[in-house]
């Protein structure tokens, strides 16, 4: 899980966050003003001020937030002036936005608050659809509006062209103040996981002193601040208001009543209506609610704690509420439906363990017992460390006690028992026994630490400070009486009791009187006291060394852990009291003492390696070859027609001979018109195990060389998963060990993904890019890597990037193994939990008819109503189940927007039937529509990669270095999900996650980058066009500037790879480019140059190896999809090769060859006839390519 933050205020107003990996609160310096209240998603933060103004503190990121303003310049050709600003009264603005409608000129845009500046002047955009445009950038047209082109014809009478300037959001990692219509008292932000809602976008609500409440409008990512505040009807005064990460919004109202938010989605986000919900308790109101994704939680006067069951985004009010243990003053829900509060009894924030997606209401409290920063070390000599954390009499604040911290609400009281007296004493004298005594009446009220209620509470605190100094300095101290303990339910919280001594490790529930300054006599209790004003307080308890200073047990008044990103699965090392105490234990242990350990441990071992190894030595073997067998029974896919699944026995006998060396044979036993035969396959031969993505069955596929080339593997089922993944890793273990293969990938290896997401690498052999003879590759022998990735890149000194399908990205550490590979198959260190997300998509159709218009009911010819994208597969929503066991499901059906072409409010696509070419609105002509739904699911698994947060990233590259030392800076380039360009920042060898990223401003968003060698940066923006990146070097490594590169004709581009020499782009229709003409001199190339079609993926090594992942390649039963392919025939003189030579698949997406830069051996023919001196027919040419021999 990535790094989050859980956030904080205290009594004083300062506010702290506590990080999943850390071990103590930080305290938030750059806050200038004290805080009440706080609201936290993961990049941001808000907050309400004692001043009851509104802050945002927006995290600081290496991505930063720029926002694009454009304006359009129109003309008009007439014969006289030919294109001028001179418009017909009846066109648009001369400028304007893209419609026309609204007048814009650049004047007229201003920065929408002063924590943003211009990145630079307005400035034309000179590309259009992909294509350069002519030097001023115009595009014509025959009239306004029309479609545009970006040559000028015969009949152009009108024209064209955008203007762009960029604004910069600068108030990161501070508390930027926001104007607010009201004074505010309450605010929550939650809205990122609406249902559809676009990435980026948050809903915040409000509620001012009037108990009103207002929506911010138009919260996203490149206007974190948002655009407008908006007021929200009510049916009666809100209190407080909590929004979940969906679409559930709770308020209190004054009268302690609920209210709840109906009408949430995506093209409503502040909701339609409300719906009034009862108090848990109807004699006690609530004051206090916080809301999830499907969870409730709530607190009422008496500060019980409730749990609303039966929540989710069909039914936002419940069903009902659950008395849950414990007492708070507040509780907030967090991410994943995690909760956290602030008890009632020591002001002390509490986590809920055991939430899970099955018990949401979890299991216990747990309070998080980690210091602040900045804590004082606890010294007996410390005079100064009793400082108080402020004492409450009638909800205001007084001097504060020299005995102790005090704390309480003028309303509670203490509970039954004895009491104890304490009185003040020398810091020498502070291990005398405490007197108790026992006349406390039995009816005291309870004792418990008031809610922090007053806006100006921060301001009293501060001002109640002085008087203080009058009753410390009088050397006085007010008796104090302890009560008995008191038995809490089970699983509830309380104040420890006192007893005759009291341990430094407790709070304590004190009774108080207050005190004039006065003199006490040494064991006895003062001679009178004013009891005018009497009161119920907490207070520590004092012990030997001071231990309860407010450094020491701060009182929380507010904890938000809506950007706190904790699981079922999580360690967090918030609960473990013997860290500090491990810490300073290792601080004594000094790098000679370790250094002798080690030395010793070494000795140690070879004197027992000798002793059990070496002095046997000489013996012989007792067994010189051995035979093992594993039987079981699987099922398996027939080769022959009819094709089905045949039961079998399947068994796998490994032998080992004299030398060491391991084989085996695999043998399928099946009958057939019930004679016995059996189909074998050698170790040895076989080339790949690939688990396959079956909706029923737990399959894997055996490739052998010969079945490569048919596309036909051994394709075998196993009863359960389980059974599947002992089999795959047993035949992998035997392979590797019959090719003898060992440990983890070289760094030359080859890596690549299938479309089920499994890793596999491949170790080149030196004849894999030989001439004449290379090696074909269907021989490759393939073995699995734990982890799940979209997209793998590397480099020859053995930096290893990849991406989920979630678009985190993975570092490569060095492993090997992980998932299902366990013992001897996996390392036993860097080996990392890795986890994935990806969304499983269905199909909504309809067909219209005259009478009923669009319905579910087709012709019956037409596809399923609800089917797969191809319409040849019924997929419902109760039917359609996750890849795998392996994969849970973490949200509901949802219909998905984000589909190629667009589509309408409700999500639809239109067409004139099916299969075509679908589009976002409804025409006379459409006569059936699709949309598309979505659900995501998640797997857990173990593997070699280490997170990189937190920038999601979409495409990365790395430089394929050949010659560079483990101390060199490795160009590294990046594209974020939302089509920012980056360049990391430190990547070594020894470091390969780098230290931080460099922002490459664009000014569109990209989504395919490659570097190659003399740092050759190439990168596809979004619309399908080329750029190049210019002056890239090791002083500059994010260049200066981007040339813009037309694309074939008619084509869009898609991805893009740069090897040494080479540049190779696949466009969106599979074919496959060649860049002409790059030299050193001009790297941009001249032209491109069809190679090939049905082209997938694209890989260009450090030798300009070219390697594809091809569709419709033929096999002996059918066309498969996804194949590895390799490029025969390139070489300098010929780079762009001459045939392909297939290898494994279907099933690959993507592949590559980049960290492959093992020079192929030179191959000279021999004559025929030896002569008695040395020559060869066929000398060795060397050309200079990019400055380096190239021997060919």
């Amino acid at each position: 899980m990535p790094v989050s933050l859980l956030w904080a205020v205290d009594v004083y107003g300062r506010v702290y966050s506590l990080s999943t990996a850390g071990q103590h609160w930080e305290q938030c310096h750059i806050a200038q003003t004290e805080f009440k209240r706080l609201t936290a998603a993961q990049q941001c933060c808000w907050g309400i001020a004692c001043d009851n103004n509104i802050y945002l503190n927006l995290h600081a990121s290496d991505l930063p937030v720029r926002y694009q303003e454009e304006t359009y310049e129109n003309q008009r050709w007439n014969p006289v002036d030919g294109f001028s600003e001179h418009l017909l009264p009846s066109d648009r603005w001369q400028w304007s936005d893209v419609t026309g409608l609204q007048h814009q000129p650049l004047g007229s845009f201003q920065l929408p608050s002063v924590w943003w500046e211009w990145e630079g002047n307005w400035y034309v955009d000179e590309n259009f659809e992909g294509e350069p445009t002519e030097k001023g950038g115009w595009t014509y047209a025959m009239d306004f509006p029309a479609t545009y082109t970006k040559d000028k014809k015969w009949n152009s009478c009108v024209r064209r062209r955008r203007w762009l300037r960029y604004r910069r959001y600068q108030a990161m990692d501070t508390w930027a103040k926001s104007s607010l219509p009201d004074p505010f008292s309450d605010i929550s932000c939650g809205g990122w996981e609406i249902s559809e809602e676009p990435r980026g976008q948050l809903s915040l609500w409000a509620v001012s002193l009037q108990g009103k409440v207002w929506f911010r409008e138009g919260i996203c990512h490149h206007n974190p601040e948002g655009s407008a505040w908006e007021e929200v009807p009510l049916p009666g005064e809100v209190v407080q208001i909590s929004c979940g990460p969906g679409d559930l919004v709770w308020a209190v109202l004054w009268e302690g009543q609920l209210i709840v938010r109906e009408g949430i989605s995506r093209h409503c986000p502040r909701g339609i209506s409300w719906a009034v919900v009862d108090s848990p308790s109807p004699e006690v109101g609530a004051i206090h609610v916080a809301v999830g994704v499907d969870v409730v939680w709530a607190v009422t006067k008496d500060n019980k704690v409730w749990f609303r069951r039966g929540v989710n985004s069909h039914n936002p009010c419940g069903s009902g509420w659950i008395n849950m243990v414990g007492e708070m003053i507040m509780v907030n829900v967090g991410l994943n439906d995690q909760v956290w509060g602030i008890s009632c009894q020591d002001r002390a924030v509490y986590f809920r363990q055991g939430v899970t997606s099955s018990e949401l209401s979890g299991k216990t409290w747990k309070v998080i017992s980690v210091p602040r920063d900045g804590d004082r070390s606890h010294s007996r000599t410390s005079s100064d460390s009793q400082q108080s954390a402020g004492c409450f009499f009638s909800g205001e604040v007084r001097a504060q006690s020299a005995v102790s911290d005090v704390e309480s609400d003028a309303e509670g009281g203490t509970a039954d028992g004895a009491s104890c007296l304490l009185t003040s004493a020398p810091a020498s004298f502070v291990e005398a026994p405490i007197v108790c005594t026992s006349d406390q009446p039995t009816d005291a009220p309870k004792p418990r630490i008031p809610k922090v209620t007053s806006d100006s509470f921060i301001s009293e605190l501060i001002s109640d400070r002085e008087p203080a100094k009058s009753s410390r300095d009088a050397g006085s101290a007010a008796p104090v009486v302890l009560e008995e303990e008191t038995v809490p339910r089970e699983g509830e919280f309380k104040a420890p009791c006192a007893g005759p001594a009291l341990s430094p490790n407790q709070w304590s529930n004190v009774g108080l009187e207050e005190a004039q300054s006065q003199q006490v006599q040494p064991g006895g209790a003062p001679d009178s006291a004013d009891t005018c004003s009497l009161s119920s307080v907490a207070a520590y308890t004092l012990a030997m060394d001071d231990l309860y200073g407010v450094d020491e047990h701060p009182v929380w008044a507010w904890v938000s852990g809506g950007g706190c990103s904790v699981d079922s699965h999580s360690q967090l090392t918030w609960f473990n009291s013997l860290i500090q105490s491990v810490q300073s234990m290792s601080l004594s242990v000094t790098p000679a003492q370790t250094a002798a350990w080690r030395r010793q441990i070494f000795e140690q071992l070879s004197e027992r390696t000798k002793r059990e190894m070496d002095n046997f030595r000489h013996y012989e073997q007792a067994i010189e070859q051995s035979v093992w067998v594993k039987k079981g029974t699987m099922q398996w896919w027939r080769d022959w027609k009819p094709h089905k699944w045949v039961d079998v026995h399947f068994a796998l006998e490994q032998f080992s001979g004299p030398d060491g060396n391991k084989d085996g044979i695999l043998f399928i036993y099946y009958n057939f018109y019930e004679e016995k035969k059996y189909l074998h396959a050698f170790i040895n031969e076989v080339t790949i195990l690939v688990p396959v993505l079956n909706d029923s069955k737990h399959t894997f596929a055996i490739y052998t060389p010969e079945r490569t080339k048919q596309r036909w593997p051994i394709r075998v089922a196993a009863a359960t998963e389980l059974e599947m993944h002992d089999w795959l890793a047993l035949l992998s273990m035997s392979c590797c060990d019959s090719r003898g293969i060992q440990g983890p990938p070289s760094k030359q290896a080859i890596w690549s993904i299938t479309c089920k997401g499994d890793i596999f690498v491949s170790e080149p052999s030196p004849h894999l890019e030989a001439l004449p003879y290379p090696t074909p590759c269907d021989q490759m022998f393939w073995r699995q890597v734990g982890g799940h990735l979209r997209i793998v890149e590397c480099s020859s000194i053995g930096i290893v990037w990849g991406i989920g399908y979630d678009y985190t990205a993975w570092v490569y550490t060095g492993g090997y193994g992980g998932g299902f590979f366990q013992g001897m198959a996996s390392s036993t260190d860097l080996i990392y939990t890795q986890t994935d997300v990806k969304s499983v998509y269905i199909y909504e159709n309809q067909r219209w008819n005259p009478v009923t218009g669009y319905t579910s009911r087709g012709l019956p010819t037409d596809r399923y109503m609800w089917s797969d994208a191809s319409g040849l597969h019924e997929r419902t929503k109760t039917s359609t189940k996750a890849f795998s066991p392996q994969w849970t499901w973490v949200s509901e059906w949802a219909i998905d927007y984000s589909v190629s072409g667009g589509t309408d409010r409700e999500g639809w696509q239109y067409a004139a039937d099916f299969p075509a070419s679908y589009h976002g609105y409804k025409t006379m002509k459409d006569f059936v529509r699709r949309r598309r739904w979505a659900r995501k699911c998640k797997l857990t698994t173990t593997g070699p990669w280490q997170e990189l947060p937190p920038i999601p990233l979409s495409d990365v590259t790395i430089l394929p270095c050949a010659d560079q030392n483990s101390v060199d800076m490795v160009p590294l380039w990046a594209i974020s999900n939302k089509g920012d360009v980056l360049c990391r920042l430190g990547v070594t060898a020894l470091t390969p996650g780098g230290s931080s990223w460099l922002h490459v401003g664009t000014d569109q968003p990209f989504k395919s980058i490659s570097i190659g060698a003399a740092s050759q940066v190439w990168a596809i923006a979004k619309d399908g066009s080329a750029f190049y990146r210019g002056s890239v070097s090791p002083k500059s490594p994010a260049g200066d500037f981007w040339s813009h590169i037309p694309s074939p004709a008619k084509q869009k581009l898609k991805q893009v790879s740069v090897g040494r020499t080479s540049v190779y782009t696949v466009d969106e229709n599979g074919n496959l480019w060649y860049r002409q003409g790059v030299t050193p001199s001009y790297p941009q190339g001249s032209s491109w140059e069809h190679i090939s079609n049905n082209v997938r993926k694209v890989s260009v090594g450090p030798l300009d190896q070219v390697w594809i992942i091809a569709d419709k390649v033929q096999g002996s039963h059918s066309l498969s999809c996804g194949t590895v392919c390799h490029r025969l025939g390139v070489q300098p003189m010929e780079p762009k090769g001459q045939s392909w030579d297939y290898g494994i698949g279907g099933g690959w997406d993507h592949i590559t060859v980049r960290g492959n830069s093992m020079e192929p051996p030179r191959i000279c023919l021999p004559s025929l006839i030896e002569p008695s001196f040395s020559w060869s027919p066929l000398p060795v040419r060397t050309t200079e390519a990019n400055g380096s021999a190239v021997g060919c």
